[in-house]
């Protein structure tokens, strides 16, 4: 069976979720408390970005763009990374992560290397109401693309025109989809790229606190015996977000060679099973289950649920958790073995 681990490196206390075993209870003597954590940010910008919660000087009427990045090690350091505003991280088949990247408060000058879609890379663009792109499908994804789900361009109908090889890498690890074609891409499907479906992240206010749980400095997610595709996200103190390793190599923007600051990196826990004999998956994106947050150097578990076809964290009341405003990664997580938490005091 495939090892799934997180481990939290904490102050006093560390957290591992991961396959068998039971929960040790925790002490309740040494449960941290709130307190207050000021989010600051720029008053006099009326309009806040959708995604990322920060402060703009006009309402966004830039629609989603989704883009599915390939995470092989040959593709790496991945382009354009740096300015998505959410990237969703899951595996694609067998012990393999790829990336969904949301892009929409900006628009780098070139992304990639673009990678095939799957069913539910599919589902993900369609709640957001976002514009797909793609290079290959499963045949699964196929149907759903050519059902006509999504508003989206393929480099299988595009390769060498809308979309670029690079000729510092092999295929299929060179397709990239620059910036600037995406206005004549949507009129190649004559769609729209203005922001009609008002999808957003609820964020924390200039004069909230943010709720505090348990002191944890950084988080591992271990997917395989295969340290290519676990990550490490350590918190910065100083800037006030995190940086993320894979494969013990910090995870950088090609376009600027620096490295990636993260406000809110959340894991969902999810049923997925292998459908063919490729190892592809089906991935159960509308259950819900059990989720956690990291922001600020704080840990908290909470819950996930599908709303109205978009995935967020959810407070036991059902409201909305609150990001702090920032770039968010998101880790789907494989309900079986499942996520188990230890907690163990230095």
């Amino acid at each position: 069976m495939r090892k799934l681990q997180f481990l939290a490196v904490l102050a006093c206390v560390s957290l591992i979720v991961g396959c068998g075993g039971n929960e040790e209870p925790a002490d309740d003597n040494n449960q941290s408390t709130e307190e207050v954590i000021e989010v600051t940010g720029d008053v006099s910008s009326p309009s806040v970005t959708p995604f990322t919660g920060e402060r703009i000087a006009r309402e966004m009427t830039q629609r989603p763009i989704l883009a599915t990045i390939n995470n092989y090690p040959d593709a790496r350091p991945q382009t354009g990374i740096a300015s998505a505003d959410v990237i969703y991280e899951m595996l694609a088949e067998g012990d393999v992560t790829r990336f969904l990247a949301l892009f929409q408060s900006e628009i780098p000058e070139n992304i990639g290397p673009i990678r095939s879609a799957r069913d539910y890379f599919i589902e993900i663009a369609a709640g957001l109401d976002a514009f797909y792109i793609a290079h290959g499908y499963s045949p699964e994804a196929q149907q759903l693309l050519e059902s006509g789900i999504v508003n989206h361009v393929n480099g299988m109908q595009y390769d060498g025109s809308l979309f670029k090889r690079s000729p510092d890498r092999v295929a299929p690890h060179n397709s990239y989809f620059p910036g600037e074609n995406i206005e004549a891409a949507a009129e190649k499907v004559s769609t729209s790229l203005l922001y009609q479906k008002k999808v957003s992240y609820t964020f924390y206010k200039e004069d909230e606190s943010v709720k505090i749980g348990t002191e944890a400095e950084s988080v591992a997610i271990t997917y395989s015996h295969n340290d290519l595709f676990n990550s490490l996200y350590t918190y910065d103190r100083d800037r006030n977000t995190y940086t993320r390793q894979s494969g013990n190599v910090l995870t950088i923007d090609e376009l600027t060679n620096e490295p990636l600051a993260l406000s809110n990196v959340l894991f969902f826990e999810m049923s997925h099973s292998v459908i063919d004999s490729e190892g592809r998956r089906e991935i159960d994106l509308t259950s819900g289950g059990t989720a956690f947050v990291f922001q600020q150097g704080i840990m908290r578990e909470v819950r996930w649920e599908n709303i109205g076809g978009v995935l967020k964290a959810v407070e036991d009341d059902g409201s909305e958790v609150k990001l702090v405003p920032g770039k968010t990664w998101v880790h789907f997580v494989p309900s079986d073995p499942g996520m188990e938490t230890t907690v163990k005091y230095s």
